[in-house]
């Protein structure tokens, strides 16, 4: 069950940041005791590996704060994020953590499930982002898209870093994360109703 959480909690992170998940799960790997990668996923933790996933971490990070390169970036992102996801899910499911010292069979030997579910999982978080963040970009005449990437990559952050160290906590994150998004659609609502109501 804890495994299954990690892994959802990093492929939910991938799906807002494709990059922040993969590179906390192999600079724990490479510098902590919190998680040993099984030999499948070690190549995380190589030096070159971390390298090249920072500096597409640095792209991505300045690319979805800037109104209409966000929206380009998220389509680009449609294909990445969700590999991502699989990856993260399948490393993070199949690896020991202080909290899972025996992952379970399913996740360590038949490597495209957890790879689907991950794909599955960060493709509905990002085509929830890729969906809000056009309208949002509208409403607020850009001033959204860089508190709104913000917001998202310190929740990719703390729900991998979670994920890993306390996945019971990632209910938790989950249900907040999604609340969140429905206070920002019903805020969009809200200034939309305002909007039509003042041009009448």
């Amino acid at each position: 069950m804890l495994e299954l959480l990690t892994g959802t909690g990093l492929a939910t992170a991938a799906g807002l940041n494709a990059y922040i998940p993969l590179l906390v799960i192999g600079l724990l790997d490479r510098y902590t005791n919190l998680i040993n990668l099984p030999s499948a996923w070690a190549w995380l933790g190589n030096g070159w590996v971390l390298m090249i996933l920072a500096v597409l971490l640095a792209i991505e990070f300045v690319a979805d704060k800037v109104p209409a390169v966000d929206s380009v970036n998220d389509i680009v992102q449609t294909v990445v994020r969700p590999t991502a996801g699989g990856m993260a899910f399948a490393a993070g499911s199949g690896s020991e953590t202080v909290t899972v010292t025996d992952p379970s069979a399913l996740w360590t030997e038949k490597l495209w499930i957890p790879i689907v579910i991950g794909l599955l999982i960060a493709l509905t978080v990002h085509g929830a982002k890729a969906t809000a963040r056009p309208v949002l970009n509208v409403a607020t005449v850009g001033m959204a898209a860089p508190v709104v990437s913000t917001v998202e990559d310190g929740a990719s952050t703390g729900l991998s870093v979670v994920a890993i160290v306390v996945p019971a906590l990632v209910v938790l994150c989950l249900f907040a994360l999604v609340w969140w998004m429905f206070a920002m659609a019903r805020r969009r609502r809200r200034r939309r109703v305002a909007g039509a109501l003042s041009e009448k």
